[in-house]
């Protein structure tokens, strides 16, 4: 019996930080404090191009913009505060969304007042900005502070020599977005914003501007004692219930002189594991294993046990000085191949703890194409409706963008697994990804960021470098041999070297299966089809059925068919 899996294409670090400080006459003031910016009032304001630049020069320039104080939320876009406001319709619904396309023809500006409570004139005081869409300004009391070109990475940003003593303003300005964003060549893309803003086979053009992740103020004493990375790795036995983690940390020299505590727990509060080691030897790496834990099983073969893994920084008189939480899974993944499979093919059976799973999944997209809106709730209620499907997989799909962290938490929680795509995909006239130094060494920084912010998470399985990526002529799939897919790999292989990466969706020889290539073992992990797979001379669906008998395929990342609309 052959294994595959079939995507239908669907329409569509937990990391708390604790803050720090150093005055030695009272601990609880070097902990590091975090600040959550989207608890604060926010008001938008529409310039001309690039207009705000020239009216800088006037006390009152925001009362000269064309837009003028419309109440937002963050994390919020433009379009829903203007829609909100009454200024345009909702896009969503007819060709209303023609009507909307003029607001990436402006500059906008969100605007707040920074507590006087939260700033201290001792510290370093960061804004943290996990995500900005896409290009833009940072400005403190009228002064810019720092500079952002990129949705998928987030920026942190120094204010401190910026502030004064009391009432401080923060504005973010996002500047005209791109007009095209390279499409329809994926071969000249050289802005990182998402590509289907501007349009796909499942939606209009969109294109959202605004900041689509939380933002944060960090306030940390100024010798900041503070673990800048942490990476944990935790796998299992293959046949029994334990489990294996590693810890390793990058922190600067100050950080170095202390200790960090180590605690696992379950979800009781019973602990696994609590020690405490140099952070010299967190630095080189901890290995814990033989840890007495449960297993996590995907949706519908098993349970999936969580753990809080609570890392305490100490500085070396002992103060605390940093907590960072991560929720984590053990879990054993192993690729096999299929039975019947063509000798030298791709392994496409997922072996889970022992236990071939069949992958059943969809291709997921963002729920709405102005995902900065989204909350919890809109994931969680869509997340449980997959789970009770009996979904196993979601591929996450490269023409996107990275999920918010919620999307992750629940698919750990719910047990469904992960295809993470880098931020890649097809345009239509060529469909070959960039290969220029520029453009390959900002993925670099993508992927590397990606990987840095996912794979904590047990329900990552794999990574993908992109949908839909073919050579010149669309007749062949890329390969590591192209110079970023490479570069990908490599960041994989460096820091994420327990999980799987293949080029791209589809891979292997062939893109599309179908009838007159059935049969030749050259269908590894193929696309399509997109519709019923009548025959010729038979439009039944038994010539359905007899497609997929035929059908050899060991993998389909991708089909679909047309579904119905709603009635209204």
């Amino acid at each position: 019996m052959k294994h595959f899996c079939m995507f239908i294409l669907l329409i569509c670090s937990s990391c708390a930080y604790t803050m720090a400080q150093n005055e030695p006459t009272d601990k609880s003031d070097l902990i590091q404090k975090t600040y959550n910016a989207s608890v604060l009032k926010w008001k938008i304001w529409g310039f001309s191009p690039e207009g705000w630049r020239f009216l800088l020069a006037y006390p009152d320039f925001k009362m000269r913009a064309e837009i003028r104080e419309i109440p937002a939320k963050v994390p919020g876009s433009v379009q829903l505060a203007l829609k909100n406001a009454g200024i345009i319709k909702d896009w969503n619904m007819g060709l209303n969304h023609r009507e909307c396309e003029w607001v990436e023809n402006r500059s906008w500006m969100y605007s707040t007042t920074l507590p006087d409570e939260w700033m201290s004139g001792d510290k370093i005081i960061r804004l943290v900005c996990n995500g900005l869409d896409d290009n833009g300004y940072i400005l403190v009391n009228s002064k810019i502070a720092g500079h952002f070109q990129n949705t998928f990475i987030p920026y942190s940003f120094d204010i401190s020599p910026f502030l004064k003593e009391h009432g401080n303003t923060l504005d973010i300005v996002f500047d005209t977005p791109p007009k095209y964003n390279g499409a329809p060549f994926t071969s000249k893309v050289k802005d990182w914003k998402p590509r289907f803003y501007y349009s796909w086979d499942w939606m209009p053009r969109n294109v959202q501007i605004g900041v689509w992740d939380d933002l944060i103020i960090e306030v940390t004493d100024k010798d900041d004692v503070a673990i800048e990375q942490l990476n944990v790795f935790a796998s299992a036995d293959r046949f029994k219930d334990e489990g294996e983690l590693k810890v390793t940390g990058e922190m600067g020299h100050n950080a170095m002189k202390g200790k960090l505590s180590v605690a696992l727990k379950d979800h009781s509060g019973k602990l696994v594991l609590n020690e405490t080691e140099s952070c010299t030897q967190i630095r080189d790496g901890k290995l814990w294993n033989i840890l007495n834990v449960k297993r996590w099983y995907p949706n519908g073969e098993g349970e999936q046990p969580l753990y809080q893994l609570v890392c305490a920084l100490y500085d070396e008189l002992g103060n605390l000085r940093q907590e960072i939480t991560r929720t984590i899974g053990f879990k054993n993944i192993s690729w096999e191949s299929n039975k019947g499979a063509p000798a030298g093919a791709d392994p496409w059976l997922c072996v889970v703890n022992n236990k071939p799973v069949f992958l059943q999944g969809v291709n997921w997209t963002p729920i709405r194409p102005n995902f900065a809106d989204l909350r919890e709730e809109d994931y969680r209620k869509l997340l449980k409706t997959y789970k009770d499907l009996g979904i196993n997989i979601f591929r996450v799909w490269g023409g996107a963008m990275i999920e918010k962290k919620w999307f992750y938490d629940l698919c750990d929680e719910m047990g469904i697994m992960i295809w993470q795509e880098f931020p890649l995909s097809s345009s239509g006239i060529d469909n070959y990804p960039p290969e220029t130094p520029t453009e390959i060494q900002t993925m670099a920084v993508i992927a590397r960021s990606y990987v840095q912010r996912l794979r904590h998470h047990t329900s990552l399985l794999m990574w993908c470098g992109g949908n839909e990526l073919y050579e010149f002529g669309d007749k062949v799939i890329v390969t590591d041999k192209h110079p970023m897919i490479r570069c990908m790999k490599e960041i994989v292989m460096a820091d994420d070297p327990g999980r799987r990466f293949v080029p791209c969706s589809p891979s292997g020889i062939n893109i599309w299966g179908g009838l007159d290539n059935f049969g030749k073992g050259i269908n590894w992990d193929t696309h399509g089809p997109w519709s019923l797979p009548f025959s010729k001379d038979d439009k039944t669906m038994a010539a359905v059925e007899k497609y997929w008998q035929q059908d050899d395929a060991l993998m389909h990342s991708q089909v679909g068919v047309s579904g119905l609309n709603r009635l209204k």
